[in-house]
């Protein structure tokens, strides 16, 4: 089965985690992406941690599935004049260079601007602004966006995400940059040039925290695992240690109480409404905390779940991932790299509902795919060779 963007090429000059994220979905929804890497070293994460028993990254296993790598030195004009050659045969761009960079080097969308060209640019602090020409990593702009100051308990320092949440959303949202940038062609027969900002995506992630600021002039502060406006809605301590999460409106209340066996909570009329259990969170908790420290949590969540209470154990990445409805839905996959041989990895949690699930790509060595783009450019062996000796390629 044909992937939705099959027949749609893709030229990427990406690097290291949001943008390679975006591509590798393209990837396996079908495009053919061109993945644009330095001569010798290629992306930067080819030498990230955690490294494989052969040499190789786990790091850019993860997010350069099924792409081409083609080696180009985009600082010497021959490669310049390669890349924009390449360009011409694509219907998107994605380069997350700082702004300038690719204009300097004759590759922006001003040099490259086809009438029907999708051209998207991923960077930390966007096209325009103050901090436009400044570098960014993933930490930082969970500490300048609030993400981090919302994280952790509130006793406690602010703390980064368990994930690489800045990156992971950025990825994400070149994505929809990309097919709306598409979408818009096929109805227009227009491209046109996308700016992505890792920074306005963190800062589009407070939706519901600006909502309370904006309401009640609150400035939100981190909570745990507990919701601002919802109780209850945490994790808790069962009896043998283990944690567990539950999350519940109105109609989960009385059931809730039930199982525990808490029934004057339940019978307190001033308690049946979300509203009176947020004004008396402490009261409330406290009461939770000490019934669900009875129960150990693996049969407390079973119980909890016959009585249609939203909740679930708190688990382990090993033990989410080896869970029976992951293993059904066939969440990890594998492939086999010419180097390193088979491979678990996570699949793109987009498929159809007819059929097995796409196979996984597998990730390039450095320049595998060099030759092969290059001479349906029309470049002959020996153009080809005479890159390879001056280093233009590798």
């Amino acid at each position: 089965m044909t992937g939705p963007l099959t027949g749609i090429t893709v030229l990427d000059f990406s690097r290291v985690l949001a943008a390679p994220l975006a591509t590798q979905i393209l990837a396996e929804l079908g495009a053919t992406v061109v993945k644009v890497e330095r001569p010798g070293s290629g992306d930067e994460t080819r030498g990230f941690e955690p490294r494989l028993p052969h040499g190789e990254s786990a790091y850019f296993f993860a997010f350069n599935r099924g792409k081409k790598s083609v080696t180009l030195d985009l600082k010497d004009p021959r490669g310049q004049a390669v890349a924009r050659r390449l360009a011409s045969h694509a219907d998107v761009v994605v380069e997350n260079f700082l702004p300038g960079a690719m204009d300097r080097m004759g590759l922006g969308y001003a040099d490259l601007a086809r009438p029907d060209l999708v051209y998207v640019s991923a960077t930390g602090f966007g096209q325009t602004g103050p901090d436009r020409d400044r570098k960014g990593y993933d930490t930082v702009f969970q500490a300048l966006s609030g993400v981090m100051a919302m994280t952790g308990e509130p006793e406690g320092p602010p703390s980064k995400t368990g994930i690489p949440v800045a990156d992971m959303t950025s990825g994400l949202w070149v994505v929809i940059a990309v097919l709306s940038g598409l979408a818009g062609r096929a109805a227009s027969g227009r491209g046109r040039h996308l700016d992505v900002s890792m920074m306005d995506v963190q800062l589009s992630l407070h939706a519901l925290n600006a909502a309370r600021l904006f309401a009640l002039g609150e400035d939100p502060t981190r909570t745990g695992t507990e919701h601002p406006g919802r109780v209850p809605s945490a994790a808790f301590q069962a009896g043998d240690g283990e944690w567990l999460h539950i999350s519940g409106s109105d109609q989960h209340w009385a059931p809730l109480c039930a199982v525990l066996g808490l029934d004057d909570l339940a019978a307190d009329p001033a308690l049946r409404a979300n509203a009176g259990r947020v004004e008396q969170r402490a009261r409330v908790m406290k009461a939770l905390r000490g019934a669900i420290a009875q129960h150990d949590r693996d049969p407390l969540v079973k119980e909890l779940r016959a009585a249609e209470v939203p909740a679930g154990a708190v688990r382990s990445v090993r033990e989410a991932l080896a869970d029976p409805h992951a293993v059904a839905r066939g969440v990890v996959g594998e492939f086999t790299h010419p180097v390193e041989g088979t491979f678990p990895a996570l699949r793109t949690p987009l498929r159809e509902t007819a059929g097995e699930p796409a196979g996984l790509g597998v990730p390039p060595l450095l320049g595998a795919d060099t030759d092969d783009v290059l001479a349906g450019l029309g470049l002959s062996p020996a153009e080809i060779e005479e890159l390879r000796t001056e280093g233009v390629i590798r």
